[in-house]
Order: structure tokens, then C-alpha cells, then sequence
């Protein structure tokens, strides 16, 4: 239950983002068409593409909800980081779009002369993005969601591409026409960026890395459980933004089966603890003194 309602949580922040998007992607690309500046076009350009993202993310989430059948015994819940993955490719292929244009508008010298309608508009996208992204990045965290945290890096991208896009149509307006499309050109490297970086953190979950800091943490918090002797050996992936961790252990070889299992269901304990979306096993073997 307590998964289901982590996901519930993360489809209302895709959403969220969703309306988001669209809101500011349609008055970017008109006030961009109406006002001449390439950064402004470029920018809605993105957001357009970013609605396309959160429905492909919207459908992860909801395809993670299914539970567990006899072909999937850990559930459905990595189309989450697919869905990141996909997203990943629609913003690559939108940055080198945006690149390609700026770049030929640059060699053409075909410069735009922006309104002050656009520099506002800019900012105001800039400052209403990254509203979003706090609330996301907060929602991430207590979820623990990679999906809803992709979501939130890319508004975060977004705001940043919306004051640069003011800055540049600033300095269009104060008689450097060039410095619109440079804008532009600086969005899509950004939205490259922001790109490469979702695919990598998606691609790293899904071929099972993990980040070894957290597995020192784990390490240690089992080895610190009493009439624990030796941790042996220990794992740990995410399925969506849950942890599975595999660990084996050596404890007193004259200990009994149901002393044995309380040590099995304290070290569960003290990871949930540490890692509420923690799922544990614990493979036992036995330890003889020297």
C-alpha cells in the first residue's frame, strides 16, 4: 500500500509538470513567433517536447503499479526508469534541432529583433519553472523516485534556459541582435546536457549500479547488529525507487534456526530504518571460531 501511494504521489508531480509545460510552452512559442526571438521559439520548442517526456513518464508510473505476476515476480516498477530513459531521448533530440537552427541562424546572420513582451515573458517562465522544480525535488527525495527526480532536473534546466533566454533578448535589445541566437544556441548544449545526464543515471540504474557510498552505509549498519561475526558479502540494485538488497552474513555456528532468524529480521529492521523503501535478504552461514 505504502508503494502505491508513492507512485499516486509521483503520477500528481508528473502531472503537475505536465500542465506546467504545456501552459508555458504555448505562450513561449506564440509570444516567440510574435516578437521575433529565436530564444524564446526555442525555449517553448523544448517545453513542447517536454509534455511528449511526461506522458511517456506518466505511462511508467502507471505500468509500475501493476502488481507482481508469475513473468514479473518483482513487479513492473524499472518502466519508471525506462520511462526516464525515454524522456532522455526526446530532450537529446530537441537540443541538436535547437543547435542545428542556431547555428544557421548565426552563419546567416538571420537575427531577430525581440520585444520587451519576450524578455518578460522569459523571466516569468524562469521564475515559475523552478517553482516547479522545488516541489518536485522535494517530492523526489521523499519518495525516493529516479523518475520524478529526472522530472524535476529537467525543470530545473528549464528555468535556467528561461533567464538565459532573457538575457540574451535583453542584449538583442540593447543593439546586440547576434546575442539572441547565441542564447538559443547556449539552450539546446543546456538541454544536451540535462539530456545525457537523465540517460546515464537511467542506463546506471537499469544495469544495476549502485552508488557505493550507500553500500559502505549498508555495509555498516548490518556489521554493527549484534552476534553479527562477519558480513561476507553484500548487494543491492533499485527496482524503480525501491532497493533490493542481497546481503550474507556469518553468525555463531551453535546458534539455533529461530535465534539465527531474529538476527535476520533485527538487521531488516535497522536498514528499513536507514532506507525506508528498502527491501532486504539475508543469507545466513555459520561462523567457527579459530
Amino acid at each position: 500500500m505504502e508503494a502505491y501511494q508513492d507512485i499516486k504521489k509521483a503520477e500528481k508531480a508528473a502531472f503537475l509538470s505536465m500542465f506546467a509545460y504545456l501552459f508555458v510552452a504555448i505562450l513561449k512559442v506564440a509570444v516567440g513567433i510574435l516578437g521575433n526571438s529565436d530564444a524564446l521559439f526555442a525555449d517553448g520548442l523544448n517545453n513542447t517536447t517536454d509534455v511528449i517526456a511526461i506522458i511517456a513518464l506518466l505511462i511508467g508510473l502507471r505500468i509500475s503499479r501493476i502488481p507482481p505476476d508469475k513473468d514479473h515476480a518483482y513487479g513492473h516498477r524499472r518502466t519508471e526508469t525506462i520511462s526516464s530513459l525515454v524522456a532522455s531521448f526526446i530532450m537529446l533530440l530537441v537540443s541538436l534541432q535547437v543547435i542545428f537552427e542556431s547555428i544557421s541562424n548565426l552563419i546567416e546572420k538571420n537575427y531577430g529583433a525581440p520585444s520587451l513582451l519576450t524578455a518578460i515573458v522569459a523571466f516569468f517562465s524562469g521564475i515559475f519553472m523552478y517553482i516547479i522544480y522545488l516541489f518536485n525535488i522535494r517530492l523526489s527525495k521523499k519518495i525516493d523516485s529516479q523518475a520524478i527526480r529526472a522530472a524535476a532536473y529537467d525543470n530545473r534546466s528549464d528555468a535556467w534556459v528561461s533567464f538565459g533566454a532573457f538575457l540574451g533578448i535583453l542584449g538583442a535589445m540593447a543593439g546586440l541582435p547576434w546575442l539572441d541566437a547565441v542564447t538559443a544556441l547556449l539552450v539546446g548544449i543546456l538541454i544536451g546536457y540535462t539530456a545525457v545526464k537523465i540517460f546515464f543515471d537511467a542506463a546506471h540504474s537499469l544495469t544495476d549500479g549502485f552508488d557505493v557510498s550507500k553500500l559502505e552505509e549498508i555495509h555498516t549498519l548490518i556489521a554493527e547488529v549484534s552476534d553479527v561475526k562477519e558480513v561476507k558479502d553484500i548487494k543491492a540494485r533499485f527496482n524503480g525507487n525501491k532497493i533490493w538488497i542481497d546481503a550474507t552474513i556469518s553468525v555463531d555456528a551453535e546458534l539455533n534456526v529461530t535465534e539465527s532468524h531474529a538476527i535476520t529480521e533485527q538487521i531488516e529492521s535497522v536498514i528499513r530504518t536507514a532506507f525506508p523503501n528498502a527491501y532486504t535478504l539475508v543469507h545466513i552461514e555459520p561462523f567457527f571460531k579459530e
